[in-house]
């Protein structure tokens, strides 16, 4: 078993989750998450916050977590891949994907464990 962990760009949330359910791929989890790598936000200027004069370094993305088994790790990979791309060539700050061994998984209604409970 694996967990996949895709960080995209917001606008790209849509085309990844019809990506992923065309290769039947339906059980996945969405969240709002902030952060940077290479990609940094252009206008570096200064905000208010809570009353405070803050300079935001950290940008919008969305955090997808895909719990798998083996056999559908590389399809769900492929398809994050194709529809997270901005353009045929991608830009910086598409995105990153971690796959991460994915020890134990446990169905809180049946108890059911291992593969089958994913």
């Amino acid at each position: 078993m694996k967990l996949i962990t895709a960080i995209i760009q917001p606008d790209k949330l849509d085309e990844v989750r019809e990506s992923l359910i065309k290769a039947e791929i339906t059980r996945i989890t969405v969240s709002r998450c902030t952060g940077h790598g290479q990609h940094q936000r252009e206008d570096q200027g200064e905000d208010m916050f809570r009353g405070q004069l803050v300079v935001p370094d950290l940008l919008p993305k969305i955090r997808i977590d895909i719990a798998c088994n083996e056999e559908f790790l590389d399809t769900a990979v492929n398809a994050i891949i194709a529809a997270a791309k901005h353009g045929p060539e991608g830009h910086i700050g598409d995105g990153k994907i971690f796959i991460t061994a994915l020890e134990q998984c446990i169905r809180i209604r049946t108890n059911e464990r291992g593969g089958s409970a994913i």
